[in-house]
């Protein structure tokens, strides 16, 4: 299930995803923590409360049988039972409550870690429970910057961004050899979600991948070309979504007189950094760019091919070992990924060149979330965890994603990480990479 941990590490790891939570509350007014009622924010006023539910109902009343500390709780809170489109109407706590609330919930999973070690249980599920948060802290990222809401004042940011982060621009493709790759994570596993069971054979035919994200420069050229409004490079779904849009460039962009363009992180317009990673772009955009470019999206075990794999001893094909990192199987470092919160947005794709995998692929943990060209399906063997709605209820109709944002927690992101959204988003801090035509892909 989980590999056992001290008890000390999960206390620091609450503690730290509850600080980050607050950071991401902080200088918003009443108004802006409700906010208004959108297809991808919640209610930051409801989310906190669901987070403090989400940890009171599966460790404290599920684990340790603690009865509701909240008589209304699982009304207000419970994501599962409450339509997005009602959580703007629920009678909420105030703010001071809310937090009176998370704190309450917060020592008690505190006052409940007992010993040195925790059991294999409670190691797997605070775990996932704190993760949980880091996920939604995420959330909070992309609603602020939906919103168009202040910057946040996090502490990991306060350090700056790391020392190349103006590298440039990195072009050309990395060649990945074919052979058995052993897709998802073993048993054996530090941790894992449940999609990510289990590790499975498949077979690929070499490929040639982009050994960076395609960059703002790169894609303002398909912008340039009037990409957006030639259906040749749109699959059918995908026009269908631009017309409703009215899509005609990432949705932050705008251009300004001399024809000058510039983009929006939170409430600041800024210029378009050429040799960072187009960001905010969904499926659709990604797939339309890749047709007017002549490449592809990577197929999800590709990715982690590239991003994991590494070549046998004789260089014909793929190794039988996999990493957990792109770097190898030690946790991140601040020179080998960005990650955390750090600079506040992304860096330019050269950058990090201590983070490249075995075949010279670069980023592929931080900076931006990758779309692949798979939809979201269970891998052989799929049994749901305790929180059985996390990945089930998504197959068959959202996209993956792979490898994680600046927004993502390091202590969450691995190279066997699967994330999952719907084509048509945008919010989300989302890019890509290309695998080159001539493939069999």
């Amino acid at each position: 299930m989980s590999s056992i941990v001290t008890t000390a590490y999960l206390a620091d790891i609450l503690r730290d995803a509850r600080s980050r939570t607050l950071e991401l509350l902080h200088g918003l007014d009443a108004q802006q923590l409700i906010g208004p009622r959108l297809a991808t924010v919640n209610p930051m006023l409801w989310e906190i409360g669901h987070v403090a539910w989400f940890y009171e109902y599966f460790i404290l009343r599920r684990l340790y049988g603690h009865k509701p500390i909240l008589a209304n709780g699982d009304a207000l809170y419970d994501s599962i039972r409450v339509a997005h489109d009602t959580r703007w109407d629920l009678p909420l706590l105030s703010l001071e409550a809310t937090l009176d609330y998370m704190g309450r919930v917060h020592e008690a999973l505190i006052g409940r870690l007992q010993g040195t070690l925790a059991d294999e249980t409670e190691s797997f599920i605070y775990r996932f429970a704190t993760f949980h948060e880091d996920m939604h802290d995420e959330a909070f990222l992309w609603t602020r910057q939906t919103l168009a809401y202040p910057r946040p004042a996090l502490g990991s940011a306060a350090q700056g961004p790391p020392t190349d982060a103006a590298a440039g621009g990195l072009s050309g493709d990395a060649e990945v050899p074919g052979g058995t790759f052993w897709l998802g994570s073993p048993p054996n596993a530090p941790f894992l979600f449940d999609n990510e069971k289990w590790a499975h054979p498949v077979t690929l035919a070499a490929f040639r991948i982009a050994r960076a994200p395609v960059t703002n420069a790169q894609f303002l050229a398909f912008v340039a070309d009037a990409g957006y409004r030639r259906q040749e490079f749109w699959d059918e779904a995908g026009w269908h979504w631009r017309l409703g849009a009215g899509a005609e460039h990432p949705v932050y962009w705008r251009r300004d007189a001399g024809d000058d363009w510039r983009l929006r992180r939170f409430e600041a317009w800024s210029a378009l950094a050429p040799d960072q990673p187009v960001v905010h772009v969904n499926w659709y955009e990604a797939n339309a760019y890749c047709r007017w470019a002549g490449r592809r999206l990577p197929t999800e075990a590709e990715w982690e091919a590239a991003a994991l794999g590494e070549p046998a001893a004789n260089g014909g094909e793929l190794a039988a070992r996999k990493r957990l990192y792109p770097w190898g199987d030690r946790e991140p470092t601040e020179a080998q990924a960005h990650l955390d919160g750090r600079a506040l947005g992304c860096i330019d794709v050269a950058a990090l060149l201590a983070g490249d995998s075995a075949f010279g692929c670069r980023q592929m943990l931080g900076n931006v979330w990758e779309w692949t060209r798979d939809t979201f399906a269970p891998y052989p063997g799929f049994a749901p965890d305790a929180y059985r709605e996390y990945s089930q209820p998504l197959f068959g109709h959202t996209k993956v994603l792979r490898g994680g944002a600046w927004t993502s927690r390091s202590r969450m992101v691995r190279g066997t990480y699967r994330n999952y959204f719907g084509p048509e988003r945008r919010d989300v801090f989302a890019g890509f990479r290309t695998c080159a035509l001539d493939d069999d892909g």
